[in-house]
């Protein structure tokens, strides 16, 4: 940690206890999405879920309670990587989480908004053509849940909480209608040997591993708060503990509930669950009328959480990369009321809001379609940092005697090397498959060339932005 660092990070309030973060890790990675976009593909989502949990789950939250127990810094995987590796992959690795995170609200937000048209029954009348309404509702969500976490996390964190519960609860109703259905009426899909066996010879069952496999990131986030957590070194890992299991659940579980329901064939991405919720409750009830549209509300609260939770997150990796001088040092300012990183967070706010003016008002024309591709090379930028987070976990076991614990684990120098080895192999892998263009693509090489060179021209950027600020630190 540089001096710089060790200076101002004192000022931040430890606000966060084992309650907030096992919430904060569910609606950091909890998306209902991705369940109904699993189950797209048949009971073979199933086993691909257990898969992503054996292969990349699983190292992925040892890989972070090991690092976040041992170096409980604010900035969190900007931290572990600068202190593992160099300045230079530090920053490569924050700024590639920084711009990831400013990239992926506007998607959320816009997601968001269509769900909440179901909680007042006007999901049918495709709320998303509705660009005043679609406008209005993002901008104001997204500056609440900024001006939320500016007042500080003993405020903002009760809309992570929040969240936390309202993404959570929506999986459980899905998961109890499927467990019921299962004793009242026939699969809506075939469960057998030959449908749960995924064909990872087919291109979109490729994306898919790819999507499931990354539907389970987030459980880094929480760890980008180090400093603004009581006793993190007890806290962060059993947070862990406690959400990992409960994430794998919803994943499964609810997939599982969703393909009893509603054939493959039938389900949409964005009204999947409330296809689900009709079949579940046709048969039991017209009183239960109710649970589809407080399902609809729950889920797009859950979703308003996910979003304070990532620009939280990401505001704490700006601000530790402002305290180091590689961006402005007005991200390394506390807020002097609420000690809050607030310039990292209204900076999110603002290119964000610039982001949904390219989404919603230049819907069908080229804007629209370029903002499309920037969403698809972000994709691709956001596996770096995941690189470093299972070659810094390699490095930090290698170092320790023959025998280690690892996250609370007794094992042994090769198991725990294998262990992130699995997980860098995974993270490899989805950026191999999310170089591979839609089968409906007509000109393969021209989304290759528009994805991987988007994705270059945003880090290139971003190494201009480290050699300015190098020498700027030089200068002085």
């Amino acid at each position: 940690m540089s001096e710089t660092t060790a200076r101002a990070t004192p000022e931040l309030k430890r606000t966060l206890g084992l309650r907030d973060l096992v919430l904060f890790n569910l609606v950091a990675v909890i998306g209902f999405t991705w369940m109904a976009t699993a189950a797209k593909a048949g009971p073979s989502a199933l086993t691909l879920w257990v898969l992503a949990a054996v292969l990349f789950f699983v190292p992925q939250a040892l890989a972070v309670v090991e690092l976040s127990s041992s170096y409980p810094e604010e900035g969190g995987i900007y931290a572990w990587t600068k202190r593992e590796f160099s300045e230079g992959h530090g920053f490569l690795c924050g700024w590639c989480y920084w711009i990831n995170d400013v990239l992926y609200y506007p998607p959320l937000l816009l997601t968001t908004a269509v769900i909440a048209a179901y909680a007042v029954g006007q999901g049918a009348n495709n709320p998303g053509d509705n660009w005043l309404y679609v406008f209005t509702f993002t901008l104001v969500a997204l500056w609440l849940a900024a001006l939320l976490n500016v007042v500080g996390m003993q405020t903002g964190k009760w809309l992570q909480n929040i969240g936390g519960m309202s993404s959570y609860l929506p999986a459980l109703v899905i998961i109890a209608l499927g467990v019921v259905a299962a004793f009242r009426q026939p699969a809506a899909n075939a469960f057998n040997l030959e449908t749960l066996q995924p064909n990872l010879k087919d291109l979109p069952s490729l994306n898919l591993w790819a999507t499931i496999a990354f539907a389970y990131a987030g459980l880094e986030l929480s760890s980008t708060m180090g400093q603004e957590i009581e006793r993190p070194q007890r806290n962060l890992p059993r947070s862990i503990y406690i959400a990992a299991p409960l994430v794998a659940l919803g994943y499964i579980c609810g997939t599982g509930s969703l393909l009893w329901l509603v054939p493959k064939d039938e389900l949409n991405i964005i009204s999947g669950p409330f296809q689900a919720i009709a079949a579940g409750v046709g048969n039991l009830g017209a009183g239960l009328w109710w649970i589809s549209p407080a399902v609809a509300a729950l889920i797009a609260v859950g979703r308003l959480g996910s979003l304070g939770a990532w620009l939280s997150g990401g505001a704490r990796v700006a601000f530790v990369v402002g305290l180091d001088r590689y961006f402005p040092p007005a991200f390394g300012r506390l807020h002097p009321r609420w000690h809050t990183p607030h310039v990292p967070i209204f900076v999110q706010a603002a290119l964000a809001t610039l982001c949904l003016l390219l989404a919603v008002l230049g819907k069908g024309t080229t804007v629209e379609k370029a903002f499309l591709i920037l969403i698809d090379t972000s994709l691709l930028i956001y596996f770096i940092p995941y690189i470093y987070l299972f070659l810094c976990f390699i490095r930090h076991v290698r170092r320790k005697g023959p025998r280690l614990r690892v996250a609370s684990l007794r094992v042994g120098k090769t198991t725990a090397t294998a262990i992130g080895l699995c997980g860098l192999l995974v993270t490899l892998c989805a950026m191999c498959v999310a170089m591979i263009p839609p089968p409906e693509t007509t000109d393969p090489l021209v989304f290759e060339a528009k994805v991987v060179g988007g994705a270059s021209l945003l880090v290139a950027f971003g190494g201009l932005i480290y050699r300015r600020g190098r020498r700027r630190e030089s200068a002085q």
